[in-house]
């Protein structure tokens, strides 16, 4: 198994829609991927077996000293592999060398084990408003 992982990788709007409807257990869009990451993101990782597509990380970005880690993918056979965590690393990575001061991350409670202990976040203080969800 040969796993490799590109900074501002090529993909296509399909890979990635079928990556995220299986991480996110939904049907899959019809997202612009492509448009979105060009347009709003400093980077974003993709990650491949042997040339099968198996991850995914998006980087958005405020345009200045704020980044944040958003859509964290990995296919379903890949998980506790370490490929998320290899993800996030070269995520890291990417906004340090784009001299950003602080990488961002929101997630459900089940995921702060990944977050915290693997990728090396802390917690901290934040807010949220839930626009479309009041649940």
């Amino acid at each position: 198994m040969t796993i490799t992982y590109e900074w501002r990788g090529g993909f296509d709007n399909a890979a990635v829609n079928a990556l995220h409807a299986e991480a996110f257990g939904h049907a899959q869009m019809p997202i612009d991927w492509q448009t979105q990451v060009h347009r709003h993101s400093l980077g974003w990782v993709c990650a491949r077996e042997d040339g099968r597509f198996v991850g995914f990380v998006n980087v958005a970005w405020d345009g200045g000293v704020h980044a944040f880690v958003l859509d964290t993918m990995v296919a379903q056979d890949m998980r506790k592999t370490g490929v998320g965590t290899e993800l996030v690393t070269i995520a890291v990575q990417g906004a340090r060398a784009a001299d950003c001061e602080w990488l961002h991350v929101d997630f459900d409670e089940y995921l702060r084990p990944f977050y915290f202990d693997a990728c090396g976040f802390r917690p901290t203080d934040a807010g949220l408003i839930a626009l479309r969800y009041s649940g």
